[in-house]
C-alpha cells in the first residue's frame, strides 16, 4: 500500500471513531428521535466514514 492508502485509511478510522463515540453520548431518546437504536451506531459509523 502507498502512503496515501494507509493515511486515507487512518483518517476513515479517526472519523469512525468519533462518530461511535457522539452518538454513544446520545440518549436512547436522543437516538430514536434520529431513527437509530444502539446496535445501530457501529454500523451508521461506519457507512458515514466510508469504512
Amino acid at each position: 500500500m502507498t502512503f496515501k492508502v494507509i493515511t486515507e485509511k487512518i483518517a476513515a478510522w479517526r472519523r469512525y471513531r468519533t462518530a461511535v463515540r457522539e452518538l454513544s453520548l446520545l440518549s436512547d431518546r436522543e437516538l430514536s428521535d434520529l431513527g437509530l437504536n444502539r446496535y445501530e451506531i457501529a454500523m451508521v459509523a461506519r457507512r458515514s466514514a466510508g469504512l
